[in-house]
C-alpha cells in the first residue's frame, strides 16, 4: 500500500493522506520536562536514564488499568525508573496538552493519535522519533502502514512523532438475541439497519433499535454514517480543495441518520460520548450500537459472546463498503522532556511483543508490533478478525479524513459537535450543518497548501 501525496500545478506538496487502515488490519488474517523557554516548553534534555518520568494517558479511565500493569512491567524490568501514570479522558486530553504546551507542565510521555498529532507538532511540543526508532530494536517490528500513517498525520514534514501502538476501526454491534426474536435479518446492508431500528423500538417498554452517539465525538461516527449511505469514497473533491462533506448525497444521508434520534433511540443519547453509550448498550435493551474494536470487551463482559455480534459496517445498494478512517493510535515523546532516555526505553518496552499484544488483546485492537499482530487471540476476537477480512478482500472503500490538517481536531470536535447536537434536535438542518463545516475544512486546506509552498 503506498501513501498518496497529491500536488498542485506548481508541484507543491497539497494532501498526505493517510494510509488506508484497509492494509493495517489486513495483517491481522511531575516529572515535567516544560522550561519554559521557547516552542512547546522548551527543548529538553537527554537526562540519565533513570529517575522519575511521567506519563499522560490519553484514554484515561478506559485504558488505566492496562497501562498500570504495563507500568509495573516496566518498573520490574527497570528499577531504577519510576512511572508516574496520569489517566486523562480522550475528551479533555487535547485541550490538557494545549494548556500545558502553552503554560507549562508536560508530560515525558503521552498518548498521541493520528487526529491529534498534526496539532500538537505544528506547536514543536513533540521529539521527532525517526532517528530513535532506526537505532533500536523496534527497527522492522513495526506495522510499516501504521507508522507511514502517523508520518502522513504529522502536518507534512515527512517525520515520525509518535510511536503506533493500534489501529482501530468502526465496528456495527448488534443484539443477536434481539434480532432473532424478531425476526430480523443480520444488519449487514444499511436498508436491514434502518429496518431493525425502527422494528426493535418500543418506548412505552423502553426498548430502542439504535443508540446514536451525541456527545463528545459525534462528528466522526456521523461522517462514517454519511459517507458509508452515500457511497462517496474521498473527503475533497478532484481539485483536492474542496471537502465532499456538504455533498447533497451526503445531506440526504446525515439527514435520514439524524431523524433517528428520539424516534429509534434513547433522548438521553444526545450528551452521550462513547463511554456513555456503550454502557447504555451494555446493560439495556437496545438493538444496535456503532463504535469500535475498542469496546470489544466491554460487550463480552456485559452480555456474554452469544448475545452479540461485531461486524463491519453495513454496505450500500451495491455491495460495497464505504467507510471513514479511524486514526491509528500511538505514543509520541514530547520534546520538553528532560529525561528523553528513560522515556524512550518506557516507550520502546510498551512497543515490545508482549506488552503490545497485551495492551491490544484488553483495547480489542490491532497490535503495532508484527510478532504481537500473529499472537492467537486475535483469531479468537471476531470483530477484529471480520474487520480485516473486509477490508482485505476488495469490498471495502475507505475515506481518508485530513488528520493532518492542524484545525481538524478543533473542526471536527469543539467547533461542531454542538451544531450536531442543533441538527438532532431539529433547531438547525443538516444541510446548513454541513455547509458550515464545509466552509471551515476548505479555509483550513487553503491555509495548509499555503504553508506546504512558503
Amino acid at each position: 500500500m503506498k501513501i498518496s501525496i497529491l500536488r498542485n500545478s506548481s508541484g507543491g506538496r497539497r494532501t498526505p493522506a493517510a494510509v488506508a487502515l484497509g492494509a493495517v488490519l489486513a495483517l491481522t488474517a511531575t516529572a515535567c520536562g516544560d522550561d519554559g523557554s521557547g516552542a512547546g516548553g522548551g527543548q529538553g534534555a537527554e537526562g540519565s536514564g533513570k529517575g522519575k518520568i511521567t506519563f499522560w494517558d490519553n484514554n484515561g479511565g478506559v485504558r488505566t488499568d492496562i497501562w498500570k500493569e504495563i507500568i509495573a512491567d516496566f518498573e520490574k524490568a527497570n528499577p531504577d525508573i519510576d512511572v508516574e501514570y496520569v489517566g486523562i479522558a480522550s475528551t479533555e486530553y487535547q485541550s490538557k496538552v494545549d494548556t500545558a504546551i502553552q503554560g507549562g507542565g508536560l508530560p515525558d510521555v503521552g498518548g498521541v493519535g493520528a487526529a491529534m498529532l498534526a496539532g500538537f507538532a505544528a506547536q514543536g511540543a513533540l521529539e521527532p522519533l525517526d532517528d530513535r526508532l532506526a537505532g533500536s530494536a523496534l527497527n522492522g517490528k513495526l506495522n510499516k502502514d501504521m507508522v507511514e500513517s502517523l508520518k502522513a498525520a504529522g502536518g507534512g514534514d515527512d517525520k515520525l512523532y509518535s510511536i503506533p501502538t493500534s489501529a482501530n476501526n468502526g465496528v456495527l454491534y448488534y443484539r443477536t438475541d434481539l434480532f432473532e426474536k424478531a425476526g430480523l435479518e443480520e444488519p449487514t446492508t444499511w436498508d436491514r439497519f434502518y429496518a431493525a431500528a425502527g422494528k426493535l423500538t418500543s418506548k412505552g417498554k423502553n426498548e430502542f433499535g439504535y443508540t446514536i452517539r451525541g456527545g463528545a465525538g459525534s462528528i466522526a461516527q456521523a461522517l462514517d454514517a454519511m459517507y458509508g449511505q452515500s457511497g462517496i469514497t474521498s473527503f475533497w473533491d478532484s481539485s483536492g480543495e474542496k471537502t465532499t462533506v456538504n455533498d447533497p448525497k451526503n445531506v440526504e444521508a446525515l439527514e435520514k441518520y439524524a431523524a433517528l434520534y428520539k424516534k429509534a433511540t434513547p433522548a438521553a443519547d444526545l450528551n452521550n460520548d462513547f463511554t456513555k453509550m456503550v454502557a447504555q448498550w451494555d446493560s439495556g435493551t437496545i438493538g444496535m450500537l456503532n463504535h469500535n474494536l475498542g469496546s470489544y470487551q466491554d460487550h463480552v463482559k456485559a452480555l456474554g459472546p452469544e448475545k452479540f455480534r461485531g461486524i463491519p459496517q453495513p454496505t450500500g445498494p451495491n455491495g460495497k463498503r464505504v467507510q471513514v478512517s479511524n486514526p491509528v493510535d500511538g505514543v509520541g515523546l514530547f520534546k520538553s522532556s528532560k529525561n528523553k532516555e528513560a522515556a524512550w526505553k518506557f516507550i520502546e518496552f510498551a512497543l515490545s511483543h508482549q506488552e503490545n499484544s497485551k495492551f491490544n488483546e484488553s483495547a480489542g485492537q490491532v497490535p503495532a508490533n508484527l510478532d504481537a499482530a500473529k499472537d492467537a487471540w486475535i483469531q479468537k476476537a471476531e470483530p477484529t478478525k471480520l474487520a480485516a477480512e473486509a477490508l482485505s478482500d476488495g469490498s471495502t472503500t475507505i475515506v481518508q479524513l485530513p488528520y493532518y490538517l492542524p484545525d481538524w481536531n478543533t473542526i471536527s470536535k469543539a467547533d461542531n459537535e454542538p451544531n450536531f447536537q442543533k441538527v438532532l434536535l431539529g433547531k438547525m438542518s443538516a444541510k446548513d450543518f454541513l455547509d458550515g463545516m464545509a466552509e471551515q475544512l476548505n479555509e483550513a486546506q487553503a491555509e495548509w497548501d499555503e504553508q506546504q509552498k512558503s
